[in-house]
């Protein structure tokens, strides 16, 4: 694929077909709305863009602002209601969770993953701007201190396990928000079948990442990481990289040319 310069050029050349990372306000910790919007107003919003296929990915239940599973019935019957407004799309109800120091990699349970259409799985920090002194992002995510070098081979220790213990759609912005030895990602998600997220909302996967999955047998996803509705559908900056680094079109599971 040829270079594209700009964002415009981008939407007229190139359609989101499916967005696998959409937040609502399910993602919430007491009366702050992590997410803006409803499940109805996200599937409202795929729907008027034309998308065939949207996930709702609220984050897991360790993040302060995670999903509670005391309320999945409640999100199932939101997802589903909402889907029945919108029978020309496929509306999924999943879960971001988060790669901890548990058994399976998560901070679900597989009983509880298995209750879900699709499961992502990401790396996240839950203090402020995730730029808090290593000492203690290692006692948040179970790490022993030391150097950055075995926080690097920690991380990618949970991620390793999250992957091979669990059905995972898509890694989210793998790269970000701490160290990972990212060849070994690549290699698992190669391995597993696991779509490696190219972040509209984050930096991650960056162009430098990118050319390193190269090597491996992959596929990308190109997601919003909505966060209200407004937001829904965005891919312009997540396939802008992608098309720097010179990621195959065919290779991107949810974007295809315009006719």
């Amino acid at each position: 694929m040829a270079e594209i310069a700009g964002l415009n050029e981008i939407r007229k050349k190139y359609r989101m077909t499916a967005d696998y990372h959409t937040h609502t306000v399910y993602s919430r910790v007491g009366p702050y709305y992590h997410g803006k919007g409803e499940v109805a107003d996200n599937v409202s919003a795929a729907a008027m863009l034309g998308l065939k296929e949207i996930a709702i990915t609220d984050h897991g239940p360790s993040d302060i602002y995670g999903l509670r599973m005391r309320h999945f019935d409640r999100i199932r019957a939101d997802v589903d209601a909402a889907a029945l407004l919108h029978p020309e799309m496929s509306v999924l109800l999943g879960i971001e969770a988060d790669l901890k120091n548990t058994s399976n990699g998560l901070d679900i349970t597989c009983e509880e993953a298995a209750r879900f259409d699709i499961v992502n799985a990401g790396y996240h920090i839950s203090v402020p701007g995730c730029r808090a002194p290593q000492s203690i992002i290692s006692t948040r995510i179970g790490a022993p201190a030391g150097s950055l070098e075995k926080l690097r081979a920690f991380n990618t220790g949970l991620a390793l396990r999250a992957l091979y213990s669990n059905n995972i759609r898509v890694l989210t912005h793998p790269g970000d928000k701490g160290p990972f030895d990212m060849r070994e990602l690549c290699r698992a998600c190669e391995e597993t079948g696991t779509w490696m997220e190219i972040s509209s909302r984050h930096t991650h996967m960056t162009v430098s990442e990118l050319k390193i999955s190269f090597d491996y047998d992959v596929r990308y996803v190109i997601s919003s990481d909505a966060h209200k509705p407004s937001q829904v559908g965005m891919y312009e900056t997540g396939l802008k990289r992608a098309l720097e680094a010179g990621v195959p079109l065919d290779r991107i599971v949810n974007i295809v040319e315009v006719e």
